[in-house]
């Protein structure tokens, strides 16, 4: 089971080692796959690092009237108090499934539209009583699971009857699997739970959707998040999905790609994110030919292998080679300004100051589209980091690979550019005295995560 940390910033299992919450968006897991599809795509995601997958038990593309692909539907005669045992079978075989790859499941109980259908196919079927009732089914079936509970599913609460709801839910779970499982709440783009759910005693960890649409500065939703109180781990659990054509309301063209997806990932992350949500466009929706059309130009089985989806663990690698759990963003070690947009420069380090990162999203342009590489890309107050000399890296964000700058001193003004390639680098900084391994790569003077 997992808990929160001490500090209230991160997740962490019963030993107190970190799990770094590295989720995928598979919403139609049960709805729309069988048994061996959910294989490939689990066992794909396991190897490419992931820890937790995100997914629906009553489905957004009309999960309550289109059976799942053994021909079950969910519920008996639409009643949430009637679950049907032959799909949620089904549910148990997938969970039991990803559990067996060490995947936990982001289990949300229903999406939005079956409670607040402000768009959708919905129908609205819940009620206090039968969302209570619901609930308490979910939380002792899954007791014993490996997964969080996701309220929400990609709605606001905009009634008191719709909050009684949710809360009922909440309420509902924590009686059936007797509060073993953190909560978070999942709502639409872009806005951050804060904004509905924040006082709830229920709630364990707070998301933000950022949404689909290029240089989403999520990080302003996480840096707003994190200094509120009571303290909760907060991350991005829906940036621009790779493969998703970019605004997707406007559909002003143009799609995100693994340049998107890192951007997203960095600045939540170094920002005071806990950890991140991927997202594939034709894989949320499990879209493959013969299923209606929703804006996916490829089959979930080939945009399984995009570039974004192996390029995420580098993050994840990189961080656990650190102390993580004494991590704190620290946009005061910029000197330079820290830019918007696709120039955007974060910055996160060691409580302690035993180590900085900063992530350079890419390097101005001098004419004609060239890079200006005659001035520094990014100025750093070096004097916060702990002792006296400082070992330099350039990390890969594409590759996880880390290239050595050298030994360094701490300079109240420091200069750095990044190397040939990119266009986007972290630059690590750690204390010397300390003997961390290279970058990304885990060992004893990092974190244990798993």
């Amino acid at each position: 089971m997992l808990k929160l940390s001490a500090n209230r910033r991160f997740i962490v299992h019963d030993d107190e080692t970190p799990f770094f919450y590295l989720g995928d968006t598979a919403w139609e897991l049960f709805h729309r796959l069988t048994l061996a599809e959910a294989e490939l795509y689990l066992r794909d995601r396991a190897a490419k690092g992931f820890t937790v997958i995100q997914a629906v038990a009553l489905a957004e593309l009309d999960g309550l009237h289109t059976p799942n692909m053994r021909g079950d539907l969910p519920l008996i005669d639409g009643d949430p108090t009637r679950p049907n045992e032959a799909y949620f079978a089904h549910v148990d075989a997938v969970i039991n499934l990803a559990a067996s790859l060490g995947l936990h499941i982001g289990l949300l109980p229903t999406w939005g539209d079956k409670w607040n259908r402000k768009w959708g196919i919905g129908p609205e079927i819940f009620t206090p009583a039968s969302a209570r009732a619901y609930g308490e089914f979910l939380g002792r079936r899954y007791a014993d699971a490996p997964l969080i509970w996701i309220l929400g599913g990609d709605r606001p609460i905009e009634t008191d009857e719709q909050r009684l709801v949710v809360r009922a839910m909440a309420e509902g779970l924590r009686a059936g699997d007797d509060g073993r499982h953190l909560i978070g709440f999942h709502t639409w783009g872009p806005h951050s739970s804060t904004e509905y759910v924040h006082d709830e005693q229920w709630l364990d960890l707070h998301m933000c959707q950022s949404g689909h649409k290029r240089n989403r500065e999520n990080w302003r939703f996480i840096e707003a998040d994190y200094v509120l109180t009571p303290t909760r781990p907060v991350m991005d659990a829906e940036p621009g999905y790779e493969d998703a054509q970019d605004d997707i309301v406007n559909l002003d063209g143009g799609y995100l790609d693994d340049y998107e997806v890192r951007k997203a990932l960095y600045w939540s992350l170094f920002a005071g994110a806990h950890g991140h949500t991927y997202g594939c466009w034709p894989i949320w929706c499990m879209w493959r030919p013969g299923l209606p059309p929703i804006l996916a130009r490829r089959p979930w089985y080939e945009a399984l292998h995009l570039p974004g989806s192996r390029h995420v663990r580098h993050a994840r690698d990189l961080l656990l080679s650190r102390p993580f759990l004494e991590r704190i963003p620290d946009q005061s070690l910029l000197v330079s300004e820290a830019g918007t947009g696709t120039y955007h420069v974060r910055a996160t380090r060691d409580e302690a100051g035993r180590y900085a990162l900063v992530y350079i999203p890419a390097i101005r342009l001098a004419g004609f589209g060239a890079p200006d590489r005659t001035q520094p890309v990014v100025e750093l107050n070096l004097t916060v980091l702990a002792g006296k000399l400082l070992a330099a890296w350039w990390f890969d964000p594409r590759t996880g690979i880390a290239q050595s700058i050298g030994i360094i001193q701490k300079e109240a003004r420091a200069s750095f550019t990044p190397p040939v390639g990119g266009p986007d680098w972290v630059l690590v900084l750690d204390d010397v005295s300390c003997g961390f391994p290279a970058p990304g790569v885990l060992g004893s003077g990092g974190a244990s995560g798993r």
